[in-house]
């Protein structure tokens, strides 16, 4: 008989039975994903990336219980998805500009380019580590309380505003919100047991994918065959983040966290979590700077944090891929804010229903979406390769934003910009990979944490440079120029380290395999002999032990 869908007793086990129920934080969305653009909401959502196999395999699904607990669990998850796919129904949003520009709202491009827009730049570093923070501290809820806030907010001031201060505030709304996607992407993860996560991150992923498709469409379609104008276009996407703010209203606070509310074992039996296992205020040796604090910094959690990031980041691989987090995602959402009044300058008219900016959204989402799947199925050495395809990515990102600078043809620059979006959410999966492989839970949030304040600061600094009316205040076109350089620099940079990479693989020989501490399996390469499920994107790093399962009488 075929196997009932949920974890119930009566069901073939998701996995072996868990040493621990504490509750853990999915990352990728940790800090963002990868941080979301603002135009239209990619494929950049790595909640279903941050959790690695190991931490599914070694733990025993906390299985719900059959009957009306059963029922109640699954309707929290449906909730949940259902308000993912609802916060992403914002039709106007990808036609913020030409709606800034119409005559609507009467702004010139000079004062969008270099006084609005960068803007979003310079408020979401304030608020990334803030808002992260308080996801962890307020248990989840009340971040997606203030973000569907600032969603109404975003959109309350883009209907009334009339100024260009009103539309910065309404930029740093913007911020929040995408700061605050963090709550979503581990909100899931704390009702669920672990066994069920990567289907849980799957169901997530599945219904904002699913929203930022049907929004982009839907927009598309009232603006060319409705013939609705952009502010009719905006009420209706206020109406639609009104309901979504009165959906969180109804969604159930978690009672643990990682960080703060990390509560007591669930049984007797439980094993401590990695945090745990770091042996806290058992007067472990620090060595450097750590040394010289005070005892209970020492001893802190976040202490013992540092100095294991600090050994971990010896790995190449790890360096390698933060390095490229920190680049080429600050590159790739710097192409995203702008893309928009680039549009608007190689297609100047003044005929909304020729305006195609949600289809090209749409297009982009679905491409990403396959993209990401793809890199899935991807069989190669990375330890090896990884520079290599590294750059050819890159040296095609180039060529995409070089097309964007120099065509005026609108359908060619919408064709470019689909292709260098799919091009990076190619490499994001496989990024998230090769970072969360080798860390703990814990380590992994700390990381991309990090890798993304780096990226925004980096990011910030470009945008005050470049767009800023108080740096260089360059037009769209020159901008994009720039930013055609940037990443002709990476790519450089990455070929010669992947000739490094070579020849040092050249005089080591061919058939010497690298250290296991540098070679990380390729995304779909699973261990032989599994027993248990697979683990998320079918991997695990390799060196860490698989606990076997205990022996039939």
């Amino acid at each position: 008989m075929r196997q009932p869908m949920g974890c119930s007793p009566e069901a073939r086990p998701c996995a072996r039975e868990p040493k621990s129920q504490k509750h853990r934080l999915g990352v990728s969305e940790a800090m963002g994903v990868q941080e979301v653009e603002r135009r239209s909401w990619a494929v950049g959502d790595l909640g279903s990336m941050a959790l690695s196999g190991p931490e599914v395999e070694k733990q025993v699904p906390a299985e719900p219980r059959p009957g009306r607990k059963l029922q109640s669990w699954w309707s929290l998850v449906f909730c949940l998805c259902f308000y993912g796919f609802m916060a992403q129904m914002r039709p106007g949003e990808s036609f913020i500009t030409p709606y800034l520009l119409g005559p609507d709202k009467n702004f010139t491009q000079k004062q969008v380019t270099n006084e609005i827009t960068p803007v979003l730049s310079y408020s979401y570093l304030a608020v990334l580590v803030p808002i992260f923070l308080l996801t962890d501290y307020l248990r989840y809820k009340p971040v997606l309380v203030l973000q569907g806030l600032s969603y109404v907010s975003v959109w309350l001031l883009l209907l009334f505003g009339s100024s260009v201060l009103h539309m910065q505030f309404m930029e740093f709304f913007f911020s929040i919100t995408m700061a605050a996607r963090i709550a979503y992407s581990s909100y899931i993860f704390s009702l669920v047991p672990p066994a069920c996560y990567q289907r849980m991150a799957g169901y997530s992923r599945a219904s904002v994918l699913l929203g930022v498709f049907t929004s982009s469409v839907l927009g598309q379609l009232l603006v060319t065959m409705g013939r609705v104008p952009f502010s009719t276009l905006n009420y209706i996407s206020l109406a639609f983040l009104t309901f979504s703010l009165v959906l969180t209203f109804f969604l159930k606070r978690p009672e643990r966290s990682l960080f703060f509310n990390r509560g007591a074992p669930a049984s007797a039996g439980a094993s401590p979590s990695e945090l745990d296992r770091m042996n806290l205020g058992q007067g472990q040796p620090t060595g450097g700077k750590l040394g010289r604090l005070p005892a209970s910094w020492r001893d802190s959690v976040l202490a013992h944090m540092l100095r294991e990031l600090r050994r971990t980041a010896r790995l190449p691989q790890l360096r390698l891929w933060s390095l490229w987090w920190v680049f080429n995602s600050a590159g790739y959402y710097l192409i995203v804010y702008y893309v928009h009044i680039l549009w608007n300058v190689v297609n100047p008219t003044t005929d909304t229903t020729r305006v195609y900016n949600g289809g090209a959204d749409a297009a982009s989402t679905l491409l990403g979406a396959v993209a990401s799947f793809a890199a899935g199925f991807v069989k190669i050495r990375w330890a090896l390769w990884a520079e290599l395809i590294i750059a050819v990515v890159t040296v095609l990102q180039a060529g995409l934003v070089f097309l964007m600078y120099r065509t005026s043809s609108i359908w060619l620059c919408y064709s470019a910009f689909v292709l260098f979006r799919g091009s990076y959410q190619f490499l994001v999966p496989i990024a998230t990979f090769q970072i969360a492989s080798s860390l703990s839970q814990e380590l992994r949030a700390l990381v991309f944490g990090v890798n993304t304040f780096l990226a925004t600061v980096l990011k910030t600094i470009i945008t005050l440079v470049v767009s800023d009316k108080r740096g260089l205040g360059l037009p769209v076109r020159s901008q994009f120029l720039v930013y055609f350089v940037y990443f002709l620099v990476l790519f450089v940079a990455y070929v010669l380290a992947a000739l490094l990479t070579g020849l040092r693989h050249f005089r080591q020989g061919h058939r010497q395999p690298p250290p296991p501490a540098q070679e990380l399996m390729s995304p779909m390469r699973e261990p032989a002999a599994q027993d248990g499920p697979a683990p998320e994107d079918g991997v695990r790093a390799v060196g860490e032990q698989r606990q076997q399962p205990e022996a039939k009488a």
